[in-house]
């Protein structure tokens, strides 16, 4: 499987932001997927991410109510939906997913729990 994530940029607080990712080599509904994030001086953390069966997410309190993650079956991406965007939301992005799954309704949330992941996308949110 291979990832390619898009739709990063510059955005004023408060505006809005639509990351896209690609997945080939595998339907991305058979995948458990989510998307991380890293800011300057910090390590990958977790934002959000949707289990294998679609069923549930999992979201980072920090992102509640602001982020949203879908899947688009016919594009075959995973998306991230960002709204309301904060400076404190900078960072890069990346999307990761993972075939094999213990639990097909569960959420992974760490860095260790995906084998595929996407090249990252900045993300800069002004004030």
């Amino acid at each position: 499987v291979q990832l390619q994530a898009s739709g990063g940029g510059l955005v004023k607080a408060g505006g809005s932001l639509r990351l896209s990712c690609v997945a080939s080599g595998r339907p991305v509904s058979g995948l458990a997927a989510g998307w991380f994030r890293q800011a300057p001086g910090k390590e990958r953390e977790f934002v959000i991410g949707i289990s294998q069966n679609g069923g549930s997410t999992k979201i980072k309190d920090s992102v509640k109510g602001r982020f949203t993650i879908f899947r688009d079956n016919a594009k075959n991406t995973v998306n991230l939906q960002m709204n309301s965007l904060k400076p404190e939301d900078t960072a890069v992005y990346f999307c990761a997913a993972n075939s094999i799954v213990r639990s097909t309704g569960y959420v992974y949330n760490g860095v260790s729990n995906y084998d595929y992941w996407g090249q990252g996308t900045l993300v800069t949110v002004s004030s």
